[in-house]
């Protein structure tokens, strides 16, 4: 290594408290998704929150409950979600916590453009290498576009984090202030699956073909489709999300990514969710890459891949197809994410099939999930005009190419049983 990036790198190190004097009142942080966020350098933050005034903090999906969540001190220190995570969607749903509505595959656009702010950047990164460069491979995303707007980007530089390949690469000449941690990075661990998930994942693993290309949302039912994908062959991945189930494809050889015939031979994804595991296996592999979500998201260049099987969970979907994927009513849950992106890839992709999964009910078989209309305030995340193949537990509907009632009775055939008469009844009255 170079003495002047060595130098450089040393006269950047300072602890996580004096980093955060880079952050100025009225400033707007950009912090990556998931485990991308950095600990350290958040827990500075929330423990000097009560100094600064009208700091806002965005990121699509926070994990971890730091302190600077507090509604006490919002006026100070002010949480920005763009998808509702578990530490930030109880604050979503009692209004001290704002949401930015978007695609994921648009919010580089945003930074962009100036319609959301980047002061500041908050980002774990690798390992410096020898030639001055950081990886920002837990959370490309929409992290890349902040670092070019940024007046100050601030790095959290642990040995776990590994250094992928791909458009993920911070120079030292870029960066304000680098903070040292070497804690291990936060695991997330794949969902329960059961019985209803196992049945839908099986309808969806008989319709991908060898050789298709595979984007996987996170949540039971996609990891249930995962577990029975290990037979095929050939399988490559076009993905947001890289987490463990396609770990277990690539250990298993069903995904080489030998027929791809775009990006050939490479895995692509814009995030990483999983195990240590996980992460050893992103450092330095030539078959990942890591780009911002506005290329593995954008919905032409995803589109470009023959054969991509998009998997994509909603939480309720109405006779006309619509999915309410991110809010119970007008109460928020999550977001849009790129569930919209990938479902309008996949209609764009020569052979390419959309699925939306979802179990039949909800509250032990109570409710259903397929409803007449979508209840009043429910954020509708993704059109009636894109949805294709809609899956439970109870079989397939496919609805491009299909009038209303066609759709209707496409989807109650796939309702639970216990539903359909009603679904039916109300289907008649509209």
């Amino acid at each position: 290594m170079k003495n002047s990036v060595r130098d450089n790198y040393q006269n950047k190190l300072v602890s996580a408290h004096e980093a955060i004097q880079q952050i100025r009142n009225g400033d707007f942080i950009i912090v990556p998704t998931g485990v991308g966020e950095p600990p350290h350098l958040l827990t500075a933050l929330s423990e000097q929150r009560s100094r600064f005034h009208d700091v806002k903090v965005a990121q699509i999906l926070a994990l971890r409950k730091y302190g600077y969540l507090d509604p006490s001190t919002a006026s100070h220190v002010r949480h920005v979600a763009m998808f509702y995570g578990p530490a930030s969607r109880p604050g979503g749903q009692t209004g001290w916590i704002d949401f930015i509505p978007n695609y994921f595959s648009e919010i580089p656009r945003l930074i962009e453009q100036g319609n959301i702010g980047a002061d500041v950047v908050l980002s774990m990164a690798s390992a410096m290498d020898e030639h001055g460069y950081f990886a920002l491979s837990l959370g490309t995303d929409y992290t890349m576009a902040a670092v070019a707007k940024a007046r100050s980007i601030v790095l959290e530089v642990n040995p776990h984090v590994p250094f992928a390949h791909g458009e993920c690469h911070v120079h030292i000449s870029q960066v304000s202030a680098i903070v040292e941690s070497s804690d291990p990075i936060l695991e997330v661990g794949l969902p329960v699956i059961g019985p209803v998930q196992a049945a839908i994942g099986k309808y969806v693993a008989e319709m991908i073909p060898d050789g298709a290309t595979l984007q996987i949302g996170y949540g039971a039912i996609p990891d249930a489709v995962v577990i029975q994908l290990s037979e095929k062959h050939d399988l490559g991945v076009h993905t947001e999300m890289i987490g463990d189930g396609i770990l277990a494809l690539v250990e298993c050889g069903a995904v080489t990514n030998r027929k791809k015939n775009f990006n050939q031979g490479k895995m692509l994804a814009t995030f990483a969710l999983g195990s240590q595991k996980l992460y050893r296996f992103m450092h330095q592999n030539r078959q990942l890459e890591m780009h911002p979500v506005n290329y593995t998201n954008d919905p032409v260049i995803a589109g470009k891949n023959d054969n991509l099987m998009t998997i994509n969970a909603s939480l309720q979907i109405d006779l006309l197809g619509q999915c309410g994927s991110e809010s119970l009513g007008q109460l928020p849950f999550s977001g849009t994410g790129g569930q919209s992106d990938f479902v309008r890839a996949a209609n764009l992709s020569y052979g390419g099939k959309s699925f939306i999964v979802l179990p039949s009910t909800a509250k032990n078989d109570t409710i259903s999930r397929i409803v007449p209309t979508l209840p009043v305030g429910t954020h509708v995340s993704t059109s009636k005009n894109d949805v294709n193949y809609v899956v439970t537990e109870f079989g397939v509907a496919q609805l491009r190419g299909k009038s209303n009632r066609q759709r209707a009775e496409e989807l109650i055939s796939i309702a639970h049983p216990d539903f359909r008469a009603e679904l039916r009844a109300s289907l008649n009255r509209m």
